[in-house]
């Protein structure tokens, strides 16, 4: 069960790594998609440093479990408001990647919890 947790928590904190560096590059395709949903520009940044400290918190709470569960409760908190924001802005077409990246973090939760 412990190398399940590994794959997901390495997999999932790359994909916050990489979506992390996506808002901090500021670039105006992602400014765009961002102010549909009603995110100002001057969040992203905050964003992003809140998804580089969950990223680490994953492969962190390999070692220590309690900072892997409070890192992917976190995360699907993270998420679940990021799909509300998509719904509320009406901007389906991007609602697919937070619904992922929030079930690879439910996923994560679910296994941390289970090998804590």
């Amino acid at each position: 069960m412990f190398i399940a947790t590994a794959v997901i928590c390495a997999l999932l904190a790359t994909l916050l790594a990489l979506s992390a560096l996506r808002k901090l590059s500021h670039r105006p395709e992602v400014l765009q998609g961002y102010a549909r949903v009603g995110v100002p520009e001057g969040r992203l940044d905050l964003l992003a440093f809140t998804l580089l400290a969950g990223a680490a918190g994953l492969v962190l709470g390999l070692l220590w479990a309690p900072i892997g569960v409070a890192a992917a409760i976190g995360l699907v908190a993270y998420f679940v408001v990021a799909i509300a924001s998509h719904v509320r802005g009406e901007d389906a077409r991007n609602l697919p990647t937070p619904l992922a990246i929030a079930l690879m973090a439910a996923a994560a939760l679910a296994l941390r919890l289970e090998t804590f």
